[in-house]
């Protein structure tokens, strides 16, 4: 074969090469009539959806800064009208206001973290087969899931251990969650059993091979689990209306509850402490009872909506596999 026909040939195998993946790629691209009309109506429906699930977030957002006025008459829908931040001045000053952040911040971030390792520790327990009665503990656990001895005997036991009045009453009774401890314990029912049976035949231990090999292993799920706590901790006030008749320990979410129930005479003392006549440039952000209901729910969600988006990413991945054996 002359030298010629060799570059020839090269050239038609570099063109078919070339033309390949343009082919697969047209082929790939190459949708029918049909799935393009479900592609567009699934497309606006999830963004419908988005803006349904948006929508009221913002709502309170623009209400808040808007002229309370307009606020209180209903007039602001869309767009905020006479921004002003005054409500915000006027909500943050409020008496055990900042004292109720730091129970409700010290509570989440305590109670989430012994959630997280009980769940974890728990979950892994159930596992392992040289656990004496494993099935029976298992089932009490589940059990507790389905029947509940009701608030009052729920409070005379809190009262008898002497955590009524106490930090720690947010604190303890939510750290075992049978919920939490199915979803983790199902995901490590998922791990290969080799990597627990190599570590033990390296003489790990049962402890040693939950901090070094499984925990390590189970960051979805538990940030699934830890995204649970957190929302359940930071938005709960019924345990502070059953339990806590001190201030100091009054949580955000149970001034949010008092403040919205005494929005009005909230709004009457917010205005009086101002002192003096209002002018008309004054006027429009003047507290009203609407405008301490917006205000304090937006004080009170915005922390968790800042948080959750940096545990989204394990969320669906943690409770599918948490749920699935497979």
């Amino acid at each position: 074969m002359t030298q010629a026909q060799v570059q020839v040939q090269a050239q038609a195998v570099n063109a078919d090469q070339g033309q390949k993946p343009k082919r697969r790629r047209a082929h790939l691209v190459r949708r029918s009539k049909g799935e393009k009309i479900f592609a567009v109506f699934n497309i606006a429906f999830f963004i419908i959806f988005t803006i349904i699930c948006v929508y009221p977030f913002y709502y309170l957002i623009i209400n808040s800064i808007s002229s309370n006025t307009m606020s209180a008459a209903g007039e602001i829908n869309l767009i905020p009208q006479e921004i002003h931040w005054e409500n915000y001045k006027a909500v943050l000053g409020l008496e055990g206001l900042s004292t109720a952040a730091l129970v409700s911040l010290g509570r989440t971030v305590l109670g989430t973290a012994l959630t997280v390792f009980a769940s974890a520790f728990l979950g892994f327990m159930f596992t392992q087969p040289n656990l004496w009665r494993r099935n029976f503990w298992y089932r009490v656990f589940v059990v507790t899931m389905y029947f509940n001895a009701g608030i009052i005997p729920m409070f005379i036991t809190m009262k008898l251990l002497g955590l009524t009045n106490t930090f720690w009453v947010y604190v303890l009774p939510a750290i075992v969650q049978p919920f939490n401890i199915i979803l983790v314990k199902t995901y490590i029912e998922s791990i290969p059993r080799s990597l627990q049976e190599a570590a033990e035949m390296d003489g790990a231990g049962i402890v040693r091979i939950f901090y070094k090999i499984i925990m390590p292993m189970c960051t979805p799920i538990l940030a699934t689990v830890a995204i649970f706590s957190a929302v359940g901790q930071w938005n709960s006030f019924q345990d502070t209306l059953m339990y806590i008749t001190d201030s100091r320990l009054y949580s955000l979410q149970y001034l949010l509850y008092q403040y919205i129930n005494q929005a009005s005479s909230l709004a009457a003392s917010v205005r009086n402490s101002t002192g003096g006549a209002l002018n008309m440039a004054a006027l429009a952000s003047q507290q009203t009872p609407t405008s301490i209901r917006m205000t304090v729910s937006v004080v009170v969600v915005l922390p968790i909506l800042f948080v959750y988006p940096f545990f989204q990413r394990y969320f669906v991945k943690g409770i599918f596999l948490g749920a699935v054996k497979g």
